[in-house]
């Protein structure tokens, strides 16, 4: 594991000479090294120091290579215009580190220190490079939500290392039978998620933040609270079997209330970024049965929304460059000026809204075989999510590739062969990865 962090650390000089493309593909082949990096043994695999994988954290962290590859592919603008194109690189590379070191980190203390770091490259790619003057309010928004639940954790850790004499999560085996660490463990994984209540930073953030801030947010950051919260469900069994229906609940009741909000958004973005509030409380709902297809069901969906999100973004943005708006209003009839997208469009809001084949849907079949294992009265709510992220997903596809076209509309670029690549390489993964399904059902 530490010969890809040395990788990513001398990568840093490369940044400051001017080559862009050169530091995509290196992104793309330390992507494919990791992938081939795999061991069958499943357990914890290339432990080196205080590093290590098993599936979850090896799944999750090709992911966010793959997100990161992607993200310098749909910043070209950036390189266009100049717009401070190696400090982007920079930041770039020090939220990989951040990601890799949390993900794979084998050390509660090291895993909390790094989740926190990998919030300041994410807020600065916000307030340099977002569009609108609000986004110092995102920003705010952001780090605000984080920190304030983020130093109670803190003190649960030290109260962990006090128990088990331990902070590595080998060691952490026994139950924590406390209602108040087990809610200022968890509290900042709720916020990180987000769970509905506490989810206001996300659309906010995801409007305000440039292409590549909204790709890394729904893309890999999100899958930051997942990741935590499967770590250390298993210290507290005793008290999460007494409490985490009040969650399960806040999970699939917050998912159908945002997707109603969904259904009467005007920017596309922020109706992307609600319907990741939807996805996510699902997963939520599918960690807390504390059941084995929920976990395994959580990981499948936290990919899938990963990859399927991040390509919606990608498309949205791809259009605001050649409309420069996002409003759904003055975006219609697309269809009629770029063709080519609109396939692009149809393909990931089937795969937004759970249809074969994508990986979406295998994560919701578990899902939902978990959550009603769990009690029988949830399939009310399920089937009202499942319903509406169908209702938004055609929604935002009929509204903006049907309909007259925008009367000032009068010259556009039909898309090169960056963009399409870009989506291709965001579909593939998502709708080939259920061929092999198995691979995600061995990690426990």
């Amino acid at each position: 594991m530490m010969k890809f962090l040395l990788a990513l650390m001398f990568m840093m000089p490369l940044c400051f000479l001017k080559y862009f493309w050169l530091m995509n593909w290196l992104f793309f082949i330390l992507s494919f090294l990791f992938f081939m990096n795999i061991s069958y043994s499943f357990i914890w695999m290339n432990i080196s120091y205080f590093l290590g994988s098993d599936l979850l954290s090896y799944s999750l962290i090709f992911l966010s290579f793959w997100i990161c590859s992607l993200m310098i592919l749909a910043s070209e603008k950036l390189l266009k215009t100049n717009n401070y194109s190696n400090l982007f690189l920079f930041m770039m590379i020090n939220l990989m580190l951040a990601l890799y070191l949390a993900f794979s980190s084998m050390n509660l203390f090291i895993f909390y220190l790094f989740f926190e770091i990998s919030l300041i490259p994410t807020f600065i790619l916000i307030i340099g490079w977002g569009y609108q003057p609000e986004r110092i309010e995102a920003g705010i928004y952001l780090l605000f939500y984080t920190l304030l639940v983020s130093l109670p954790m803190m003190i649960a850790i030290f109260y962990c290392y006090e128990f088990f004499f331990s902070l590595d999560f080998y060691f952490l085996n026994k139950n924590l039978k406390n209602l108040f660490m087990y809610m200022c463990m968890n509290m900042v994984f709720l916020v990180k998620m987000p769970m509905f209540f506490i989810h206001l930073w996300l659309p906010k953030a995801h409007v305000e933040a440039p292409v590549s801030g909204s790709m890394i947010l729904a893309g890999v950051m999100l899958k930051l609270g997942g990741y935590g919260m499967m770590r250390l469900m298993k210290l507290f069994l005793y008290v999460g079997m007494k409490i985490n229906l009040v969650f399960i609940v806040i999970g699939v009741m917050g998912g159908v209330i945002i997707s109603l909000i969904c259904l009467r958004q005007s920017d596309i973005k922020s109706l992307i970024a609600y319907s990741s509030v939807a996805h996510m409380g699902l997963v939520l709902a599918g960690i807390m049965t504390l059941n084995l297809w929920g976990f395994w069901g959580s990981l499948i969906m936290m990919l899938a929304h990963g990859l399927c999100s991040s390509g919606l973004f990608c498309l949205a943005n791809i259009t605001y460059e050649r409309m420069h708006s996002r409003s759904m209003y003055l975006n219609k009839g697309l269809m009629n000026i770029l063709p080519s997208m609109t396939f692009w469009w149809f393909m990931f809001s089937i795969s937004n809204m759970a249809a074969p084949p994508s990986l979406n849907l295998l994560g919701e079949i578990m899902l939902i075989n978990s959550i009603i294992s769990y009690h029988w009265w949830l399939m009310i709510f399920l089937s009202l999510i499942s319903f509406f992220s169908a209702a938004y997903s055609l929604f935002l596809y009929s509204y903006t590739q049907h309909g007259k076209y925008f009367s000032s509309v009068y010259t556009i670029f039909l898309g090169n062969f960056r963009e399409f690549l870009l989506l291709f390489l965001h579909w593939l993964p998502l709708n080939i990865l259920i061929l092999k399904c198995e691979y995600f059902l061995l990690w426990i």
